[in-house]
């Protein structure tokens, strides 16, 4: 309903472990996912806090067998965007009806430089306020592959995330994008928040607002 992209990485395939990243609201489809394929779901990592992106974890951890065990996170700047999701829905709010708001009862942390592990796997998170004051991407090595960037509402293929939404800012954003996403490798995958995947390389030819960053980096350095 909200269009907002939900990734399930489970490294083992079906019966394994799987770790999400990001919890639309309504996650009905999430759940028959994860069902399908025998998925146990133990992690839940949060690009940031709006209710497009956390309003399923509530439904996802008190509906699932063993969902105390689920290790939910944010950042700490978007905590409170989780524990009382209602306060910040906005224009969002009409996505609350049938979904659990009750947050997990443990919330843990993910900061710039963290390493967060899940299904055997380990994520860098690197944090990129600019959408939000918490927004956060995470990369993942996979051995024989190219790194996968899960950008959130960072970066979108053609685009970037809005700023017009309270906390957020565009000279934050192109910031986090100069220091944070710029350096990573051209073959980097990026999946992210909304549309379709991309890789940097694809983005830091063709996205306009990348390619006025590089010709006005000094701005925002």
């Amino acid at each position: 309903m909200a269009q907002t992209n939900c990734w399930i990485v489970a490294p083992q395939g079906p019966g394994g472990e799987a770790v999400l990243i990001d919890a639309p609201p309504d996650p009905a489809s999430i759940v028959a996912r994860l069902n399908e394929h025998g998925l146990k779901l133990v992690a839940i990592f949060n690009t940031h806090g709006h209710l497009d992106h956390i309003g399923g974890v509530g439904s996802l951890v008190h509906g699932t067998e063993g969902g105390h065990e689920i290790d939910v996170r944010i950042n700490r700047h978007d905590r409170e965007m989780l524990t009382d999701p209602s306060k910040y829905g906005g224009q969002l709010a009409a996505y609350l009806e049938g979904c659990d708001m009750r947050p997990p009862e443990v919330i843990g942390e993910m900061d710039d430089g963290d390493q967060i592990k899940g299904a055997g796997m380990t994520f860098t998170c690197l944090h990129t306020p600019g959408h939000t004051p918490g927004s956060v991407v995470m990369t993942l090595d996979i051995e024989g592959e190219a790194p996968v960037l899960f950008s959130g509402d960072q970066l979108f293929a053609g685009s970037i995330g809005r700023t017009d939404l309270p906390g957020g800012s565009y000279e934050q954003l192109m910031q986090s994008m100069l220091s944070k996403v710029m350096p990573l490798s051209d073959d980097t995958h990026v999946l992210p928040g909304h549309g379709p995947v991309t890789t940097v390389g694809r983005e830091r030819a063709t996205n306009p607002f990348l390619i006025e960053l590089r010709h006005d980096r000094r701005r925002f350095e």
